[in-house]
């Protein structure tokens, strides 16, 4: 949901000098280059780069990119030190400024408690539930489509992050932007391709990096959506206007926000579901015990998931699954989570040490980096094991140390506390119910049954659920449905 934006940093090299600071500040990688720094290399693999410099400097360091100073702190044992100070550091200036660059959105009089409390009201509680069972509603009817234009013994083939992120963005977009007349499959159509343009130059748009055609590309894309959200006629679009009215935000600047929504509520799920179905499809052991805990649950609806999926998956326990979305987010949710300086302050870590930090500089927290890649607290890190999160005895496995001490973050894809996605249940919701459908109404398999998940797109680190560089090809066809 919104709260991606909230935690995504956007940076955009070489040789590295590292410049003396004072005594009890952080060490400084200035990098050779004058006022970029190192932003070239962070644009490019934020993973990698920040990876090096921690073998090298430890768990925290000062980079330059662009003219700023960015202390990053990699030990997730000290990472409330930074979500719990809110006098000194602050989250919301620079969410400001990528709202102008990627949306070209100002809210002046922007106020994220107000915000955070207006998607509470629609995102939890019975709101929650009404959602929830729209958007079953929604892929259940997107899969019928798919019924009546082939086949039961009709193979097709498709990408899988295709599939999964057209679907997705659909049914999402129908359950919070749809009205009768948004079923109309080519306006429906329309707005999933000027999305997917959008959102293939978004990391470039966040870094003022555009060429010239892509900038007109952009532009375009920007102007279509804007039409294409306007009216806003559902219930939930109402809504959101109204908040932004009383926060005085002008006609055009509301019209604008659509997109923002846009973004925040449909460009993770689809592709959340991909890392998932790809590495259940690439990990034969893993779809075995999925596929069981599914036969599971349709024994107790007497054989049949089809007519009662929404309630069966909440009041059943689906244990085996919810370790696999699990590993999936921790291999795959890479959102950078930042703060601004905005007065001088120490910051003490769990160990006792302290580090100043100066009014002006920027704090970023990288949880995909540490906990979730850390190979002190995940055995193997880079590899999918969908039992992770398992206890021996089947229960959920929250129990995960680091030198010894039990750790209170061990993976973060949502954030943390009072500052974690607000749309989470939702999204997951959402997630759990498109996978169950696909594994009992379709045949997913691979083309290519030697094939593995392609690598992740190393441009989109800091954007929240990273992308594949490229895609798995899979063919499928629907099952009998009773």
């Amino acid at each position: 949901m919104i709260i991606w934006l909230a935690k995504t940093h956007f940076l955009v090299g070489n040789c590295m000098s590292v410049s003396p600071r004072k005594k009890n500040e952080p060490p400084l990688v200035k990098g050779f280059i004058p006022w970029l720094g190192h932003a070239l290399e962070f644009g490019k693999d934020a993973a990698k780069f920040l990876t090096r410099m921690k073998q090298k400097h430890g768990d925290i360091f000062t980079v330059r990119v662009c003219g700023h100073y960015i202390t990053v702190l990699l030990d997730p044992n000290s990472y409330d030190a930074v979500l719990d100070d809110t006098a000194s550091l602050d989250f919301s200036r620079y969410a400001q400024v990528l709202k102008q660059r990627i949306f070209n959105l100002r809210l002046p009089n922007h106020n994220p408690d107000t915000e955070r409390a207006w998607m509470e009201q629609h995102f939890q509680g019975p709101s929650l539930a009404r959602l929830s069972s729209r958007m079953h509603l929604h892929l259940q009817t997107l899969l019928r489509e798919e019924e009546r234009s082939c086949s039961p013994a009709e193979w097709r083939q498709d990408g899988l992050f295709s599939l999964c992120y057209s679907l997705l963005f659909r049914a999402g977009y129908l359950t919070l932007f749809g009205t009768e007349k948004s079923n109309n499959v080519t306006e429906l159509a329309a707005v999933y391709k000027e999305f997917r343009k959008f959102d293939g130059l978004l990391t470039k748009l966040a870094r003022s990096t555009l060429k010239q055609e892509e900038k007109r590309t952009a532009s375009l894309s920007q102007e279509r959506l804007w039409e294409l959200l306007s009216p806003a006629c559902s219930s939930w679009q109402q809504s959101y206007l109204r908040h932004l009215q009383r926060e005085g935000v002008d006609t055009e600047m509301q019209r604008r926000a659509m997109l923002l929504q846009l973004w925040a509520t449909q460009g993770n799920a689809g592709p959340a579901a991909f890392w998932l179905l790809g590495f259940l499809l690439t990990n034969p052991e893993a779809m075995r015990a999925v596929k069981e805990e599914l036969r599971g649950l349709a024994l107790q609806e007497d054989g049949s998931l089809q007519h009662h999926l929404l309630d069966t998956l909440e009041h059943h326990s689906t244990p085996v699954f919810d370790s696999v979305l699990s590993e999936t987010l921790r291999l795959t949710a890479a959102a950078l989570i930042n703060r601004e300086v905005i007065q001088n302050t120490t910051l003490r870590l769990a160990s006792g040490q302290e580090y100043h930090l100066r009014q002006g500089d920027r704090v970023c927290l990288f949880p995909f980096l540490s906990p979730q890649m850390d190979p002190q607290i995940h055995h193997d890190p880079q590899t999918f094991q969908y039992d992770r999160f398992l206890n021996a005895d089947g229960t959920e496995k929250k129990k995960f140390y680091k030198d010894g001490e039990r750790l209170k973050y061990y993976t973060m894809p949502w954030g943390a506390d009072k500052n974690m996605c607000v749309g989470r249940h939702f999204a997951v919701s959402g997630i759990k119910q498109f996978a169950f459908m696909v594994l009992s109404r379709l045949d997913l398999e691979l083309c290519d049954p030697t094939a593995t998940v392609p690598p992740v797109n190393p441009s989109r680190y800091g954007f929240g659920m990273l992308q594949p560089d490229g895609d798995l090809e899979v063919h499928y066809r629907l099952k009998t449905l009773h």
